[in-house]
């Protein structure tokens, strides 16, 4: 049949010697039919393989057996060609693609140099020899052999593919996006192409141009299941949540069968802030995969957002089973018992994860390891970390240009607690003192759009309120570059909602943390931090990243203006006993920690008829806590919760309380300041972190030092002679009520000329081409 030029055998073995790829397969699948009943025949005459002596007729039968992926019954024909001719090339190279496909790489190469000797000009031998190097992980040797089949045949786009894959696993990533590139220039509707190219473009930080590729890929495949979930991670990762989860439910609805699919649009729903329907597919994923430790992970944070801890931590508790390891994951399942007081193993587990962190591992987010240690070097090293891996330096709006001062200082304000939170009661009345004839204030609100009282005061107090919430991290600092800011204050750090990767991006030429976050950002974006001398002694400033902007008082601003209510609760309203001493603790129940919990029920223990005011915060942190107290000998009932309340009414009850007692390491911050305010006395146990001195900062502000202790043992004594002695902590009282309204703590107008002072003087360095510095406002 092959020797016969009217055969349909000779025009597709003919096609095939000539490289005609396209041509020969269609030939080949219509003959097929004609093979296998030639093959039947041979077997029903008796003639067997040993038998057949004509090679051409015995390469055809190798040949559709092989198309067919009969290798078995493919090898032992090209083997016996072989044998009769061993140097006949297309049986050499076909039989070496068998064992390259069976795993025999060796054996595969050593065929393909074998045939490569008889013929040098074949690209396709090259092609497939590069393939079986790059299988073996032989990426430079697969990069020759690719490049030896493109000089062989220069439109060679699928060999420009592989080729691109090779550098993309020595790392050499543009050498990888030149390859793929070519592929594209040679076979426009290569799909594959255009998705290499994406990734590797996504890596590079080319963002705009990844995006175009994936979308280049989808016109062409609109039904991809995989370009729709590659780009629904790169809008992800570019901080565009909308389109991330238009992409990842088109991925799902075209075949949503993975895990990962659900997980990653349960990440865009998480970051748009839509938790339940995120908490949903979260469940899905790990219902699809229960190992899924990213979803397990998410899923608990959510849980905890939503103050179901114990549901967060079985979620968590879940992922560590399957990977202690895995990044934050135990410094987040602490924090989180934390929360409910379970103190369990506590002392143990924090000094096993100080050693995690002192170790360089990405064991804690910053903010929860606050509450654990008061240790300025572990929590420098944990907030490098997380800044490194999670907000890096982002230089995709590159440097910005410096241009001339303009007539006023441009401040931007950035934060998701514009609206009644604790961030904006202190600040509301800094924002309307501002000298607006040298300030011009810009607000940059990424939190809830909100109509409650406190955001209709904040609106009117900036020249422009910007609701930025839906920008990605990038959109926001190139809108900020665009409105000329010159300073921007990130009101948030490392707390819930932070958006540090907007000033990643330097959102202005000089960036400062303040208020929101008591620790160092870690991050060499961030130029300054405010604080004062108190706070951040000058042997501590070695622990921070940021120059320090030292107020001359304390770098807590505070609204004078906040209204306490005039009939507040009485005694038995707020659940406390007509008679006996009330020591208050209205922090947050996480910062409760077992030494401090110790000298409380020592107090009560030795305080006749005193009980212990706290917050309420969960049901769950409650029952612990009274547990906690029925194991030290106090009865469970002398601990009074207290519901929260309005600001005015909150601050208001503070004065059925005789004696406010502070948490270590982590501090009443706003907190001291509402009791202060309210004229109940603090007392605090002075730490060595930000976090645990600024408690000692706002008494040494109102000129009550006497109520700042360095040790535990003092703090126990301290607290025992003031419910002891009630006349002593009545002077402490009268000092404060005189205080709170002469003193520089409550002094808003005085705060707001030092702190303009400070914006003056970093932005005058900055223009006169000074480096950052500590400063000391005067």
């Amino acid at each position: 049949l092959l020797d016969r030029t009217d055969s349909p055998w000779y025009e597709a073995v003919t096609l095939y010697r000539q490289e005609r790829i396209g041509d020969w397969t269609p030939v080949f699948e219509r003959l097929t039919p004609d093979l296998t009943a030639l093959h039947e025949s041979l077997k029903l005459s008796g003639q067997g393989y040993a038998e057949i002596t004509d090679v051409n007729e015995a390469l055809q039968r190798a040949f559709a057996h092989h198309q067919k992926n009969e290798l078995d019954a493919a090898r032992p024909l090209y083997e016996k060609i072989l044998k009769t001719e061993p140097q006949h090339f297309d049986a050499l190279q076909l039989l070496a693609t068998i064992e390259a496909q069976t795993s025999s790489k060796q054996k595969a190469l050593e065929l393909f140099a074998q045939a490569l000797t008889i013929n040098q000009k074949n690209p396709v031998v090259y092609f497939n020899q590069a393939n079986v190097l790059d299988d073996l992980g032989k990426f430079e040797l697969a990069i020759e052999s690719y490049d030896r089949a493109i000089a062989l045949k220069p439109d060679y786009a699928q060999a420009y593919l592989n080729r691109g894959n090779c550098f993309k696993s020595l790392g050499e990533l543009p050498s990888a996006l030149q390859s793929y590139e070519r592929a594209i220039a040679l076979e426009a509707r290569g799909v594959h192409a255009y998705l290499k190219s994406a990734f590797i473009l996504q890596e590079l930080k080319r963002h705009d141009q990844a995006i175009a590729c994936y979308q280049r890929a989808i016109a062409l495949s609109p039904n991809n299941a995989e370009a729709f979930f590659n780009l629904g991670n790169l809008y992800h990762a570019v901080g565009e949540f909308q389109w991330a989860f238009e992409s990842h439910a088109r991925s799902i609805a075209l075949n949503g069968r993975y895990a990962e699919q659900f997980y990653n649009r349960g990440l865009a729903l998480q970051a748009l802030k839509r938790s339940d329907e995120a908490l949903a597919d979260y469940e899905r994923a790990i219902a699809i995969k229960p190992d899924c430790l990213e979803a397990l992970y998410n899923r608990g944070h959510i849980l905890k957002e939503q103050k179901k801890y114990q549901q967060a931590i079985a979620s968590y508790t879940r992922a560590y089973e399957i990977n202690p390891d895995y990044d934050y994951l135990v410094g987040t399942l602490i924090h989180t018992k934390m929360f409910l007081c379970d103190w369990r193993d506590l002392e143990s587990t924090i000094n096993s994860l100080n050693a995690m962190v002192l170790n360089g591992s990405r064991c804690t987010t910053p903010f929860s390891f606050l509450s654990m240690t008061d240790d300025l070097a572990l929590q420098r090293r944990a907030a490098q970390s997380w800044v490194a891996t999670k907000y890096p330096d982002n230089h995709s709006l590159g440097p910005i240009q410096k241009s001339d001062p303009g007539e006023r200082i441009k401040l931007g304000y950035y934060s998701a607690d514009l609206h009644n939170h604790a961030t904006a009661y202190l600040m509301a009345q800094l924002f309307e003192l501002h000298d607006q004839s040298k300030f011009e204030l810009i607000a940059f609100s990424f939190g809830p759009i909100s109509s409650d009282p406190m955001r209709a005061r904040l609106t009117t107090s900036f020249d422009q309120f910007i609701e930025v919430g839906h920008l990605s991290d990038l959109e926001i600092a190139r809108l900020s570059r665009e409105m000329g800011i010159d300073i921007a204050i990130d009101l948030k750090g490392h707390t819930g909602d932070s958006r540090p990767g907007i000033f990643a991006c330097r959102a202005a030429p000089v960036q400062v943390s303040y208020l929101g976050y008591p620790g160092t950002m870690g991050a060499e974006y961030m130029d300054y931090l405010i604080a004062d001398t108190q706070l951040i002694p000058e042997p501590s400033q070695k622990h921070y990243v940021e120059k320090i902007v030292y107020m001359p008082h304390c770098y807590q601003v505070n609204d004078r203006t906040r209204g306490i209510a005039s009939t507040g609760q009485t005694r038995n309203q707020a659940g406390l006993p007509d008679d006996g001493f009330v020591f208050c603790c209205f922090n947050n129940n996480y910062k409760i920690t077992p030494s401090v919990f110790d000298i409380w029920m020592r107090l009560l223990h030795r305080v006749p008829n005193s009980v212990l005011w706290l917050l309420e915060d969960n049901p769950e942190a409650a029952s612990n806590l009274r547990a906690e107290a029925r194991a030290r000998g106090i009865s469970a009932e002398r601990l009074i919760f207290a519901p929260r309340l309005d600001l005015s009414e909150h601050l208001a009850r503070h004065r059925l309380a005789g004696l406010f007692l502070d948490t270590l390491p982590y501090n009443a911050h706003t907190t001291t300041s509402d009791a202060l305010w309210s004229g109940l006395p603090v007392l605090t146990c002075i730490g060595e972190s930000f976090a645990s001195r600024v408690a000692a900062s706002l008494l040494s502000a109102v000129n009550l030092p006497e109520m700042i202790v360095h040790d535990l043992q003092a703090y126990e004594q301290t607290a025992m002679m003031y419910a002891e002695h009630p006349e002593l902590l009545a002077a402490v009282k009268a000092k404060l009520d005189i205080n709170r309204l002469t003193s520089p703590l409550f002094n808003t107008e005085q705060f707001t000329l030092y702190l303009e002072s400070a914006f003056v003087q970093m932005i005058d360095r900055y223009y006169s081409g000074q480096p950052t510095a500590h400063i000391y406002v005067q």
